[in-house]
């Protein structure tokens, strides 16, 4: 009895750190009063939302943990803290938030469809031709929409990113017992993805990278699967880069979800980690069937994929976060995101060489250490 306890409250525990650490849930438009003109932030991000969450009636909150029946459409602005440590989210622990010291979620804004596009439209008609691409990021289990926000904030801010940024936000429940509510809150959200594919296909975007963490990437590839299925999948030729952070995807799942894509195809950049401790808690409760996540490259690699092991970069903590946790993994990925053209085609080296001479590099100067 003793021993059953104990590792129950090893798996929680491992849960809880592996999900985001906990911000106050009701911090979108709450606005801090620095105190004085020196005081404000130093950086600010516009971020659109695309969401099959429900709203919530706390405007502050926005958009609950329950289930929307259909797509909504927001924007809110990030604020990054004059603080600021690269691969960090300051995260607000209480209200109202300081913003010389934390990040903050302000000014959101609610659209219809059209309206979305239209705005859109207008952030990239406002950047350099070669900037008018479209980042999307699709955020992991136990992740409320003020923290999916702030971490698609800091990785902004981090990498450089100099495209129009766009987080898709299904229905997480945001907490730590919530595990098998987002599993699937993430299978409902399937035909929302693909629908939110086409919406932005309505807009002047002239690229689309897609980035996913944790069980976002069940969701992304999965969306994936049923487009190519239906032999919708890229249609408008605009998909660069689909870059899987730490997939929370049994291995066997993920070998069938690709069949469908011929091995010319299967553009995925899979960034893993053997010392990843939220997918080891993933793999107990999954039966011991290894997590794509915290695979081993061989086999992985014999699927048609590319990966990229991040095993020799140090971030503290479970590991889980490290293409936004590590300043010279995010930032490589921001600089390769925000160049313009088709995948893989700008003079110098790709995004996989590039990442792993910096994780040689990281290597070294650690060994040396």
């Amino acid at each position: 009895m003793t021993l059953v306890l104990g590792r129950r409250q090893v798996l929680l525990g491992g849960l809880a750190l592996g999900g985001c650490a906990a911000v106050p849930d009701d911090i979108i438009g709450v606005a801090g009063a620095p105190t004085s003109a020196e005081a404000g932030p130093r950086s600010t991000h516009d971020i659109f939302v695309v969401t099959t969450r429900a709203l919530d009636p706390n405007p502050a909150v926005l958009f609950s943990s329950r289930r929307s029946d259909g797509l909504s459409f927001a924007s809110a602005t990030v604020t990054i803290p004059l603080t600021h440590q690269a691969g960090r989210v300051e995260r607000p622990d209480r209200l109202p938030p300081d913003p010389s010291q934390q990040m903050t979620v302000v000014e959101p804004f609610l659209y219809n469809e059209d309206g979305f596009v239209a705005a859109i439209d207008a952030a990239l008609a406002a950047r350099p031709r070669s900037d008018r691409h479209a980042l999307v990021f699709v955020h992991g289990y136990n992740t409320t929409l003020a923290e999916a926000l702030l971490r698609l904030g800091q990785f902004v801010e981090d990498s450089g990113y100099t495209g129009v940024p766009i987080l898709f936000s299904w229905a997480s429940g945001g907490r730590l017992l919530n595990y098998v509510y987002d599993l699937n809150s993430v299978l409902a959200a399937r035909d929302d993805l693909i629908r939110a594919a086409e919406v932005l296909a309505r807009t002047q975007t002239t690229a689309v990278d897609v980035v996913a963490h944790s069980m976002g990437n069940l969701l992304t590839v999965e969306a994936m699967r049923q487009a190519q299925l239906l032999g919708r999948f890229n249609e408008t030729g605009r998909l660069r880069y689909i870059i899987l952070a730490s997939p929370d995807v049994d291995v066997d799942l993920f070998r069938r979800q690709l069949e469908p894509f011929p091995r010319d195809e299967r553009r995925f950049f899979v960034l893993i980690s053997r010392d990843d401790g939220a997918l080891r808690v993933s793999r107990l409760l999954a039966g011991g069937v290894p997590r794509v996540g915290a695979g081993d490259v061989e086999p992985l690699a014999a699927i048609g994929v590319t990966v990229i092991d991040l095993s020799e970069i140090e971030v503290g903590g479970l590991s889980h976060t490290k293409f936004a946790e590590s300043p010279e993994i995010v930032q490589l990925i921001g600089a390769r995101l925000s160049r313009d053209g088709p995948l893989e085609t700008a003079a110098g080296p790709s995004l996989a060489e590039s990442l792993a001479a910096s994780v040689a590099a990281v290597g070294a100067t650690a060994s040396s250490e």
